[in-house]
Parts: structure tokens; C-alpha cells; sequence
């Protein structure tokens, strides 16, 4: 349930209210808004008793949440999350652009493509160390070799690094490393590592699984959310559908759903969305539009030697074609962004009154 409280409160008031909370076991998730306190209860409704809530002085109202995810929802934060990497700020006005290789192959490559990304005014430096492969005969990655050097140029150019964790042994093998944990679609709903993570104090990107629906994606949101961790960003990297000409299907629908029901903030990845670097391109575009807080695409120095996942990898020349297309719409899409966003943040916040 939600309990909105007026922030004429007294803080003896408000410390009385929490504390019967605190007696019924209840886990408590405060947000507090420009006019009014949100205090967010998820617990055994049992216990509850929102009649005696509601005698509470300071209290305005009493609010059931109907969807299964909790803390994601937009009723509990009516606000969108921003979340704070460094100097970079993921689901404000800007979208944030991340980019680098599937696979950190070698310690010159990384740090070829960081010097590229920072010139193109990447905000943000992927690559990944560990690799799931659907075939085990596969490049898995480099390994924990290539942590030093993923973290090391990154560092060199300013740009914060992202890469997938795969094991629970892993959050703290990769903890000094990367400012970013991403969870692949594979694992999108395996729920220990999601918990894990969530007692980490890094922001974690939640890849959606190849099938999953609206509600799984954001039920796994919540187990990272319900163990203290507010740093998700949520990621449509396409769902597999019956076309054949691409690997998977961008899922544009999400994007502008995601933003009505939930507060967190959400981004695409077309690389794996299509597999092909022709439709790379126009699906970032497509998805910055539909109000995506930010890309995250495959580039490589030389995509037809690259060791996983050359035919979704841009080289740097059509990498920066991407971000000169971009410049056509960014102003565009930063207006369209800023008056969504006010009047989602509306319509969530007069739903408390």
C-alpha cells in the first residue's frame, strides 16, 4: 500500500507512524515529493490495518497497489528515477549513449575503441569480459584479464564502464572494475543473482528475457529493488517473434509502457534487438523517439574479425554515423522527453490527491 503523508508532518508524528510500521513488520520505502511524503508498505496486508493507518495525524490517505511489482511502480514513485553514474545522469532530459565492443578480445582493442567512444561523445563504455553463449564452442570471453583493461581505459578517456556479470562469484571479482553490472536476458529471471545484486550499491542494467512479459520483466526488477539496490536500469534488447531477417524484434511498445506504470528508467539495445548493423541505426532512432532514456550498441574496430557477434557490431565510421543522425532529431526528442515526462509525473502524482 501507499500512505500519503503531508509534509506539515512533525517529525514526532511521522517517527510514531513508521514505527507502528516497523512493529508490523512491514518494509518500508519512503519518497518524498515537493508536496507530499510517500511512504511505500509492502508486507503481510493482514497485519495492516488500514482503518488505523489513517488515524495516524499527518496522514491524508490510504492507497492499495494493485500491481504485483511494488517498489517499481509509478504509483509508489511518481517521479522518474535518475540514476547517478560519475558526471552521467541515466532518465533525465538527455538520453545517455553506451558503446563499445560485445568482447573485450585485447588490451589494444579496448582501448582503441575507448579513445573512439570518448571522441564521439559517448557517455558511457561497454564491453564484456564474461560472455553467455548459446554454443559452447563459442568465444566465452576474455576472462578477468580483460577487467584491468576495460576499467583501465575507461578511466583514461572519463568514461564510466559497463559490463554483464554472470555468477553470483562474479559481483565481487568484477566489483573494483565496472561502474555498472549488467544482467543479461539469460538470466534475466535467475532470481539469487538478481538478489545478490541487489544488496551491491552499483546500478544495475536488467536485460529483458527473450519471452518475457511486461510484468516478469518488472517482477525481476523488483527482486534487485526489494534487497535496497533503487539503481535499475531496465533494457528492451528485443523478443523473439516468427520474422526471419533479423534476430530478434525491437519491441517499441514497451518503451512509452514501461514509462506509464513504472518510474525506472529504460533503454535499447538494437544491436541485439536485430543482429544486423543495416537496421542498428534506424532502430536507435525509432526507439530514442518512442522515449527511451538511452542506446547501448555493439562497435568494434573491425567487426569481421571480431571473436562474438561481428554482424551486429558497427565499425567506427558507421558508429559515428549514428550519432551525426542522432544530432538531426536530439533536440526534437529532448523536448518530447521533458513533456512526457511532465505529464506522466502528473498524472502519477494527482492520482495520490
Amino acid at each position: 500500500m501507499i500512505i500519503v503523508v503531508n509534509n506539515n508532518i512533525s517529525d514526532s508524528e511521522y517517527k510514531e507512524l513508521i514505527s507502528y510500521l516497523k512493529e508490523k513488520k512491514a518494509e518500508i520505502h519512503e519518497v518524498r515529493g515537493v508536496e507530499k511524503r510517500i511512504i511505500g508498505v509492502i508486507g503481510n496486508k493482514h497485519k495492516l490495518d488500514k482503518d488505523a493507518i489513517i488515524t495516524f495525524e499527518g496522514v491524508e490517505k490510504v492507497i492499495p497497489i494493485i500491481e504485483s511489482y511494488k517498489i517499481a511502480s509509478r504509483q509508489m514513485h511518481p517521479q522518474a528515477t535518475i540514476i547517478e553514474v560519475g558526471k552521467v545522469k541515466i532518465g533525465g532530459i538527455q538520453p545517455v549513449k553506451m558503446a563499445g565492443p560485445c568482447s573485450v578480445e585485447s588490451e589494444e582493442q579496448i582501448w582503441q575503441s575507448a579513445e573512439e567512444m570518448a571522441k564521439q561523445g559517448v557517455d558511457i563504455l561497454r564491453g564484456g569480459i564474461f560472455k553467455p553463449r548459446s554454443s559452447p564452442y563459442s568465444f566465452q570471453g576474455i576472462g578477468e584479464i580483460g577487467l584491468p583493461w576495460l576499467r583501465d581505459a575507461g578511466k583514461h578517456y572519463g568514461l564510466p564502464v559497463i559490463s554483464e556479470v554472470m555468477q553470483i562469484k562474479q559481483i565481487e571479482d568484477m566489483y573494483d572494475y565496472v561502474d555498472i553490472y549488467q544482467v543479461g536476458a539469460r538470466n534475466m529471471q535467475n532470481f539469487k543473482l538478481l538478489e545478490e545484486l541487489g544488496k551491491t550499491d552499483k546500478p544495475i542494467m536488467l536485460k529483458r528475457g527473450i519471452a518475457a512479459t511486461l510484468n516478469e520483466f518488472l517482477m525481476s526488477a523488483e527482486y534487485i529493488l526489494s534487497q535496497g539496490n533503487n539503481k535499475v536500469i531496465l533494457c528492451e534488447r528485443g523478443i523473439r517473434t516468427f520474422v526471419e531477417f533479423s534476430r530478434n524484434t525491437l519491441d517499441i511498445n514497451i518503451i512509452p509502457m514501461i514509462k506509464n506504470v513504472s518510474h525506472l528508467p529504460i533503454i535499447v539495445d538494437p544491436s541485439h534487438a536485430t543482429g544486423r548493423r543495416d537496421l542498428i541505426i534506424p532502430t536507435t532512432l525509432a526507439g530514442l523517439t518512442a522515449g527511451a532514456d538511452g542506446f547501448i550498441v555493439e562497435v568494434h574496430p573491425n567487426p569481421h574479425v571480431a571473436l562474438s557477434d561481428g554482424a551486429q557490431q558497427l565499425n567506427f565510421s558507421q558508429f559515428a554515423k549514428l550519432i551525426e543522425d542522432y544530432k538531426i532529431i536530439e533536440n526534437s526528442v529532448e523536448i518530447l522527453r521533458a513533456k512526457k515526462m511532465k505529464e506522466i509525473e502528473k498524472d502519477a502524482s494527482s492520482s495520490l490527491q
